[in-house]
């Protein structure tokens, strides 16, 4: 395991922290630097402060399977027996714990200039705009890109075209890409051509090989390689072992049980919530019921009635065809997004709700009841079924989620199509570590905006 500089900072402040904790347990001196010396070598044996982890939740992960198996490390080779003890080295877990998260975070923006590494991707198109809003977003991985390649034009890959998608004062002709390298002081450069030919891949390759760092390329694999997939080396020859998800027994109780205590939660912030979204409607004259009803496709395609606090005026989906049918231009709308931008059946107060996304609490109840989870699919209509097309079969596999990953990919500018993609890559990439990042990354897009999720 190679370690970076920010590694081994973390890892002394982390050994920092966990001595000061552990010197607090009644042990005795000879005890306490044991433990201390265990703890460093669980973190290590876990992969901890490696130089390829990309992402805080990986980051998160990796702490608390650590801490846990430090735990339970402590009680089966220590002989700790005193159950004030074993309180002790809870509290102490728990805090190392967090000390390590925070630190972990935080060292990466108070010492960005530092370590941060200077990368150079090759492509312009749409691979390679979207990995550059990830590393905006992204300041753990400390990647800082310094510009973009682009390959059109180039006698040497005429092969490749592409559509600009990137920032164009950031954008360097290949021709040019030794300069741009020494001027920038290039660590890594990423190709994000995922359709690239081999030829044209090797013969980058080979050109750059020696003059940076490392290399990273976004291979098209898309809807084939998931997170269960396996690599292999079969005697010289790379081997990619794909792996269709299926939901054991354990991990569909595990999520059941996050569902219950995330829909109490949620029930109970939605009591008063009620009573004051029922009083905002009186006080705007709107009399009609706070709880809106509708059928949607559940688990199997079972259909379920979903809560929402109504947001739109009475008989809207009335109003809709009528407004379909005067104007082109919003049956066009409606066909492609499912949705309008500008809908004139949301009501003052349901605006409110929209923006807060306020309007989906009611969901907790079916949740609680078992028609919905937490984190799933998009609860789609009925009417849609036929839109969803090839999706239909693997969505229905698992029960529509209260929050998902098109909730977090970017909410109101996702239309239908890549809504349905992004619920197919939640179902064959799914554990139950996702739904917990994709529940925090929901509370963080609610707190603070729609790019709030972005650590």
């Amino acid at each position: 395991m190679k370690m970076t500089g920010i590694g081994w900072l973390n890892l002394i402040a982390n050994l920092a922290g966990a001595a000061g904790m552990i010197y607090l347990l009644p042990l005795g001196i000879d005890y306490e630097l044991r433990i201390l010396l265990f703890y460093g070598i669980v973190q290590l044996m876990v992969g901890r402060y490696r130089n390829n982890v990309l992402l805080i939740w990986d980051e998160v992960r990796l702490i608390i399977i650590s801490h846990c198996w430090f735990f339970v490390g402590v009680l089966l080779f220590f002989k700790i027996r005193s159950f004030s003890i074993v309180l002790w080295l809870i509290v102490l877990t728990i805090t190392t714990a967090l000390i390590s998260t925070v630190f972990a975070r935080y060292s990466r923006i108070w010492l960005r200039n530092t370590f941060k590494k200077n990368v150079l991707v090759i492509g312009i198109g749409h691979t390679a705009e979207k990995l550059w809003n990830v590393c905006r977003g992204n300041r753990f991985s400390l990647m800082d890109v310094r510009g973009f390649i682009s390959c059109n034009g180039t006698k040497r890959l005429p092969t490749i075209y592409q559509q600009e998608e990137v920032v164009k004062e950031h954008v360097y002709s290949f021709d040019n890409i030794e300069e741009v390298i020494k001027r920038e002081n290039i660590q890594s450069m990423i190709i994000a051509i995922p359709q690239i030919q081999k030829r044209d891949l090797k013969m980058i390759m080979d050109m750059i090989r020696d003059k940076v760092k490392e290399i990273k390329v976004l291979p098209s694999f898309e809807n084939l390689v998931t997170f269960d997939s396996r690599v292999d080396d079969f005697d010289g020859l790379l081997m990619i072992s794909t792996a269709q998800t299926e939901i054991n027994l354990w991990v569909r109780i595990g999520k059941r049980i996050l569902d219950i205590c995330g829909g109490i939660a949620g029930c109970l912030v939605l009591f008063p919530l009620y009573f004051y979204v029922r009083r905002k409607n009186h006080q705007s004259g709107d009399y009609d019921p706070v709880f809106f009803k509708q059928k949607r496709i559940g688990k199997n395609g079972k259909e379920f009635t979903i809560y929402k606090f109504r947001t739109m005026v009475p008989n809207a989906e009335q109003i809709l065809d009528e407004l379909m049918e005067k104007d082109p231009a919003i049956k066009e709308e409606y066909t492609k997004n499912k949705k309008l931008k500008n809908d004139p059946r949301i009501t003052k107060a349901g605006n409110f709700l929209r923006k807060t996304s306020l309007d989906e609490f009611p969901q907790f109840i079916n949740v609680l009841k078992g028609d919905m989870s937490l984190i799933g699919p998009r609860p789609y209509l009925p009417r849609e079924k036929e839109d969803m097309g090839i999706y239909y079969d693997i969505i229905i596999k698992m029960k529509p989620g209260l929050t998902g990953m098109w909730q977090t990919h970017g909410r109101s500018d996702v239309d239908f199509e890549d809504r349905l993609a992004l619920d197919e890559y939640y179902y064959r990439n799914y554990n139950l570590w996702l739904d917990v990042t994709l529940l925090v990354k929901t509370v963080r897009t609610m707190l603070g905006g729609s790019h709030a999720g972005a650590m």
